[in-house]
Order: structure tokens, then C-alpha cells, then sequence
């Protein structure tokens, strides 16, 4: 897995207008410019915010990637929850899970 190219790609996405007009016009070659796997671009060409999530992304840098997809910020919470429950638990990163996605950690 690529996180941080994929963080990268997203953080600077986030910060370059010139890059959103890229993506917005052919995501293809703005997502060559980056060591991604097969799963990360079909993830951010289909701008599936839970795979996206579930991948590692931290959610300061994804959450912008989703207002930038227009969403609003109740359906990306709401995306990152389904993401747990089609794709299982965050792989890596700091929300890497270690327990299972209804387990109650905090007694809550």
C-alpha cells in the first residue's frame, strides 16, 4: 500500500487550484503523477470516500477531498461509517482499527 502517496496526492490536491481544474477535468494524469496502487486510484476515480477511509487517509486531509467532491459533511461521516461496514476495518494509519467495527472500546 501507498499511504503516503495517497495523503500526498490529497494534501496537495487540497492546496492547488491549478490541481483541482486538472482532476476536475481528467483525474487520470493528475493520479499518474503519484505512486498509487490499483485500489487507491479506483478509489479516488470513483470518489468512494469509505474506501478512501478505510485505506488510511487521515480525516483532516480527507475531509476536505469530500467537500471538494461536494459532499456534504454529513454524508462523509456517514461515508467513512459505511466504509467500515463494506470494506471492513481502517488498514493503516492513525484510525488503523484493532478491534472489529461494533466493538464498543470505551464502554459506550
Amino acid at each position: 500500500m501507498s499511504l503516503y502517496a495517497l495523503q500526498k496526492l490529497l494534501y496537495t490536491l487540497n492546496r492547488e487550484p491549478p490541481l483541482q481544474d486538472a482532476f476536475k477535468a481528467d483525474p487520470a494524469p493528475v493520479l499518474d503523477r503519484f505512486d498509487l496502487n490499483e485500489e487507491e486510484r479506483g478509489a479516488l476515480m470513483s470518489r468512494d470516500i469509505g474506501l478512501i477511509y478505510v485505506l488510511g487517509v487521515n480525516g483532516q486531509i480527507l475531509m476536505h477531498f469530500a467537500a471538494f467532491c461536494g459532499l456534504p459533511w454529513a454524508d462523509y461521516l456517514e461515508a467513512m461509517r459505511e466504509g467500515t461496514r463494506r470494506y471492513g476495518p481502517v488498514r493503516a494509519g492513525v484510525y488503523a482499527m484493532t478491534t472489529s467495527v461494533d466493538e464498543k472500546v470505551t464502554g459506550i
